[in-house]
């Protein structure tokens, strides 16, 4: 069996992990920022020194495309992820994936092997979402789910618009987005969560990435004293949101179902301590790998949202920030993913994505799949993130196993 270069992929991984540094030694890559495009720049000059063509689309995602005259005509086999980060981030969300994909390209390279398909590596723009929204903007262009100009019009947390960032910091290509359809699609990414480091696994085989819907529900109620006002007489819109996060944690706990539900954001106004809330305004976070499963949760919390808005006295609007069905990963690759691990002696196990991810988008246009190495204590989006070497290298020459054989 050939192998990776263990030296080279970690060595990469934490020389792009000490780009983007604040004064405070933070980790923050946002999207189209002025060190997001520091970290595009190494990127792009490893994709260079290893003779791959580079190609930037309008929307600002990268693509390394190793290919040869014989070949030129297949659709690729695609290998990504995003350099992007949140604020006080980890080192290895993301950038492992595309990491380790420019590195199966240069140990395919430097074998010998003739692929009989393209092989390329990804960089995608703002699949985290801290700066513009939604996230997974760059993939979800690429597969069609929005168009260039939608995108590039985003604004900004900062103000700023992303089609104007891009071209400051020099990644504004000419590229459609989807000029490049994949025969197939992997990606490699830590886990972000306990199951592999809990169950003493090396290597998942995620078969399913969780459905998602983000609602903002504002609560309008009266502000009044909260001295003199008698409980029975008041319209409280912060004891209204309380009920609200309560009814979740509750359902969600009775539950068999592996439904999950955040209430991540929370204000009140006036926000005084001795007024009653005239205004609450929260976000909640549904997720299930179940579509029916999901829309019953949406439809449950609806009906609750209408019954406590008569019982509080209050009134309830929701927004829908963002939904997301489930997303099948390709059997065929899935199973691909667990031969190899067993080959080279390695624990696997199937697994549901709980976080989203790129792939969930080129799923929509190409058969794809991903493969998790454990993440340390379940903790990422945290300068704590932490995989071991030997893992991170176990999932890299798992990737380049299964993309030898996807690109033949």
């Amino acid at each position: 069996m050939i192998e990776i270069d263990a030296q080279r992929l970690l060595g990469r991984i934490r020389e792009l992990g000490a780009v983007g540094r604040d004064g405070e030694g933070r980790l923050i890559r946002l999207a189209a920022s002025d060190t997001d495009r520091q970290g595009r720049d190494l990127f792009v000059g490893w994709l260079r020194q290893a003779g791959i063509d580079v190609a930037i689309d309008r929307v600002g995602n990268i693509f390394g495309i190793w290919q040869s005259p014989e070949n030129a005509g297949q659709a690729p086999l695609l290998i990504g992820s995003h350099i992007d980060t949140v604020i006080d981030a980890g080192i290895y969300d993301g950038c492992y994936g595309v990491l380790a994909g420019l590195e199966v390209i240069e140990t395919l390279k430097a074998s010998g092997f003739l692929p009989s398909r393209p092989v390329a590596v990804a960089a995608f723009t703002n699949e985290e979402g801290v700066r513009y929204t939604p996230d997974m903007m760059g993939s979800l262009a690429h597969a069609g789910g929005v168009s260039a100009e939608t995108v590039l019009a985003a604004v900004g947390t900062d103000g700023s618009v992303l089609r104007q960032e891009l071209a400051r910091i020099g990644y504004a290509g000419d590229r459609e987005p989807g000029f490049l359809r994949p025969h197939a699609y992997l990606e490699l990414h830590i886990e972000q969560g306990p199951v592999l480091e809990g169950e003493g696994l090396p290597i998942g085989a995620v078969e399913n990435l969780q459905g998602i819907s983000w609602q903002r529900v504002t609560i309008d109620g009266v502000a009044n004293h909260a001295g003199t006002t008698p409980m029975s007489m008041r319209s409280d819109a912060g004891h209204a949101a309380a009920r609200v996060i309560t009814f979740l944690l509750d359902r969600t706990k009775a539950s068999n179902a592996p439904t999950v539900a955040t209430v991540g954001t929370i204000r009140f106004e006036p926000n005084a301590i001795n007024v009653i809330p005239s205004r609450a305004v929260f976000t909640i976070d549904l997720r299930d790998p179940d579509e029916q499963r999901l829309q019953a949760e949406e439809a449950e919390l609806a009906a609750y949202l209408e019954q406590l808005a008569a019982a509080e006295k209050v009134t309830i609007s929701v927004e829908q920030l963002a939904r997301f069905e489930p997303v099948i990963f390709d059997l065929r690759i899935v199973e691909r993913i667990e031969a190899a691990a067993r080959a080279r002696g390695l624990g696997v196990k199937r697994m549901t994505s709980g976080a989203g991810h790129d792939a969930q988008m080129m799923a929509r246009i190409a058969p794809a799949a991903m493969i998790f190495v454990p993440s340390a204590g379940g903790i990422s989006h945290n300068p704590r993130e932490h995989t071991e070497d030997g893992e991170l290298v176990a999932g890299a020459n798992i990737l380049l196993d299964v993309a030898a054989q996807l690109a033949k």
